[in-house]
């Protein structure tokens, strides 16, 4: 398992909980009532600390579960296909970059992609488990699913037994068939409006004709081209509010993760940036 991935500042965190409470009872405690109100306070803050540790333990346990199950998963639709591609380890090496995973953190995110290739990687027992922890936040459910989807785009195409592999991993998270689909196309939108030709959310390197351009930036708002102008917002709406940063984060993401939050958030804009201008919506 890859619950070891615990950085030096979360560990000098877990130590502040620790005594915080205590330090704060006792000098209150002493303030107020000498010796006797000190010892009081001491024992107060010590209740308290216990009680921050405990919560700040479950959740480092839950984003080290979110980490594994990430990697893990990613290896095993990289294997599906028989062949592990050059492309798709060049991906994982890029997440964990663009995740600052160093020392430990990467070398436990690098573990549960080879755990994940292996032919008896428990798949379901760890999408359950991975659920479990994420008490069913349907945000971030949809966030690792694209995560994933990353992964099986990465070389450029959807080999056939990584689609079966994406339906099994739907399904355990609560996605029907259908589900997956808009998600496939939203990626692959994604693949062709920010990702060919190295060219990203904002960054102006696009080969798109811009009839296709078009195409997909209605793909990742999720909404019809024929959709009239007030859907079109409330498309953009709802799909900024799915991929809001900070939201994911208090429902649980990573902070690892922020930075492919914020880039995921950054394509939405760019593609109703894309829609407005075409309509010329205010």
């Amino acid at each position: 398992m890859g619950n070891g991935m615990v950085t030096v500042m979360q560990w000098d965190n877990a130590m502040l909980a620790r005594i915080k409470g205590k330090l704060i009872g006792f000098l209150f405690g002493l303030l107020i009532g000498n010796i006797p109100g000190a010892l009081l306070g001491l024992w107060l803050g010590h209740l308290v600390d216990k009680k921050l540790a405990n919560a700040w333990q479950s959740q480092q346990g839950a984003q080290a579960e979110f980490l594994y199950a990430t990697f893990a998963t990613m290896g095993h639709i990289a294997k599906s296909s028989g062949q592990v591609s050059s492309q798709e380890i060049r991906l994982a090496e890029h997440l964990m970059a663009q995740m600052r995973l160093q020392g430990e953190q990467k070398v436990q995110a690098q573990q549960a992609f080879r755990e994940g290739k292996a032919a008896d990687f428990p798949l379901h027992d760890t999408l359950r488990r991975f659920r479990r922890q994420v008490r069913d936040s349907r945000n971030l459910l949809r966030f690792f699913l694209e995560v994933q989807l990353q992964l099986a785009f990465a070389d450029g195409e959807l080999h056939p037994a990584e689609r079966q592999i994406l339906h099994t991993i739907a399904a355990e998270l609560g996605f029907s068939a259908a589900d997956l689909e808009r998600l496939l196309a939203f990626a692959e939108a994604q693949l062709h409006m920010f990702r060919q030709g190295g060219g990203k959310a904002g960054a102006g390197a696009y080969t798109q004709a811009p009839e296709d351009r078009l195409r997909d930036a209605y793909r990742i708002l999720e909404i019809e081209a024929g959709a009239d102008d007030n859907a079109v917002k409330r498309a953009y709406r709802r799909q900024m509010s799915k991929h809001h940063p900070d939201k994911l984060v208090s429902q649980g993401l990573p902070k690892e993760m922020m930075e492919m939050a914020k880039e995921k958030a950054q394509e939405i804009q760019q593609a109703w940036e894309t829609v407005k201008a075409v309509r010329n919506i205010r």
